[in-house]
């Protein structure tokens, strides 16, 4: 963490930009208070890049409205009933809030909202202490009402009042809290810990949506194994991705030393290394959350296939099993078909590999190992090699070995067939034309047939699939 002197010019910066200065100046003549609040004031304080602004005021929502629409000409209502109006000042878009104190009924999804008077009071029922920090503009006065500085300083995630009290307003902040221990690498400390392992279940309030934004804010952290172990040892997962805690139970197939729980966790570790390496030099390093979510969960099939075979552990089809279940609890969280879509079929995909280390495939299979992957082979790629956590090294090199092999072939074949967009030499059209026949069943017949020739044989060329189309067509009948 910089020194306090660093953080203040940094705080000092952004309340100086023509859009803030501006807002503080309108407010403040308007009669009303106003300051930059929460996250910005803590990433300032901790020397991180602050990327977005957050301002809470005295002035009501309507007053608010009514203050930007005389500086700006796209104001927006981002949550009116949560007493919160959007802004573009300058180029930056801005949120301000009405001080406020919210509560949530035990049978309620959204809070109650009542309007607060004071930045202290509004303080006191922010998540955390952390974030319980104001900075009163245009004076440039910080106000700290719960040792949030000092929180700041010890790395320590804190309510600013009871936990109790905290969680019971918003249950969503438990999440919150994971989020943050993997985000800042901070520690929970332990009344708010334990308040997480009381309260869990009252998570069942909370909408899947917010849920599910929570986790995948959490999935892109630098690291996310500190937030998820404290979501399992919690119990918090348990009420929304009971899969995961149910690995701890679920030896490993080598059944010698780590259980299917912590070989996840490790390779969600791995992954994200090679995510990091393989990235394109000058690409933006936006994480991979499908990659990440397919790491976490690719051994969830493991305990419902289970089976003590011959005074060993096996595990068949956990591959196909865990891809139904991942399919189906990523629908109850809500999240949208295409990464449902691309998290199952990495899972369903994730073990296919292993067969090329045991015998090198045919360049059919290999084809057909393209083919299935599809726009997924890059993260396959990182999942098949991020699997990879057995401690006999011997074992790992030859593992690495055989995926450095079938890479390779890969990108021959590729260059050699335009192996990513596979495809038969003749199309819908030309086999209606050269067998006559109308559009209907049959033509997708055929059509499949020559896929299968081509992904078996590679091109051989339109005279001789003509031919072998023909000689096809005349087994049929």
């Amino acid at each position: 963490m910089p020194s306090l002197a660093e953080s203040m010019d940094a705080l000092r910066t952004i309340a100086e930009s023509r859009a803030v200065a501006t807002l503080a100046k309108t407010f403040h003549a308007a009669g009303h208070e106003f300051a930059l609040v929460g996250g910005p004031v803590r990433d300032a304080l901790l020397g991180r890049e602050v990327t977005d602004l957050d301002f809470t005021t005295s002035a009501r929502p309507d007053e608010t409205r009514a203050i930007l629409d005389g500086i700006s000409k796209n104001v927006w209502d981002l949550g009116r009933d949560f007493g919160t109006i959007a802004a573009k000042v300058y180029g930056e878009t801005v949120e301000i809030t009405t001080y406020r104190a919210e509560i949530y009924r035990d049978d309620s999804r959204k809070p109650e909202v009542t309007y607060g008077d004071t930045i202290e009071d509004d303080l006191v029922r922010r998540d955390f202490t952390m974030n319980a920090l104001a900075l009163m503009l245009p004076e440039l006065r910080l106000v700290d009402v719960s040792g949030g500085v000092e929180d700041l300083l010890a790395g320590r995630i804190r309510t600013p009042g009871s936990p109790e009290s905290s969680f019971t307003d918003d249950p969503l902040r438990m999440l919150r809290a994971a989020r943050f221990a993997s985000q800042l690498g901070f520690e929970v400390v332990a009344d708010t810990q334990a308040a997480m392992v009381e309260f869990a279940p009252r998570l069942e309030i909370i909408s899947a949506e917010r849920i599910r934004d929570e986790f995948v804010k959490l999935m892109a952290a630098d690291d996310p194994v500190p937030g998820i172990r404290l979501l399992v040892d919690t119990g918090l997962a348990d009420q929304f991705l009971p899969e995961l805690p149910a690995l701890k139970a679920t030896q490993d197939d080598h059944g010698r030393h780590k259980d299917v729980y912590e070989h996840s966790l490790t390779v969600l570790r791995q992954a994200i290394e090679l995510e990091n390496e393989r990235r394109p030099e000058g690409v933006d390093p936006e994480p991979d959350t499908v990659l990440r979510i397919a790491s976490l969960l690719h051994d969830i099939g493991k305990p419902a296939t289970r089976r003590f075979e011959r005074g060993g552990v096996t595990f068949h089809h956990h591959d196909v099993v865990g891809a139904k279940l991942a399919k189906k609890r990523l629908r109850e969280l809500r999240f949208d078909n295409d990464s449902v879509k691309r998290v199952a079929r990495l899972i369903e995909l994730h073990l296919r590999f292993f067969g090329y280390s045991d015998q090198q495939w045919s360049d059919s299979a290999v084809r057909r190992y393209v083919r299935d992957a599809g726009e997924e082979l890059a993260r396959l790629h990182i999942l098949t090699r991020a699997d990879v956590t057995t401690r006999n090294r011997r074992k790992a090199e030859r593992l690495e070995h055989a995926y450095d092999d079938i890479e390779h072939r890969i990108v021959e074949l590729s260059e050699a067939e335009e192996l990513a967009a596979v495809r038969p030499e003749l199309d819908g059209e030309q086999i209606m034309a050269l067998l006559g026949i109308p559009p209907g069943p049959l033509v997708g017949k055929a059509y499949k047939y020559l896929l299968e020739l081509r992904l078996d044989e590679g091109i051989i060329g339109a005279d001789a699939a003509e031919a072998r189309l023909r000689a096809w067509y005349a087994e049929q009948g």
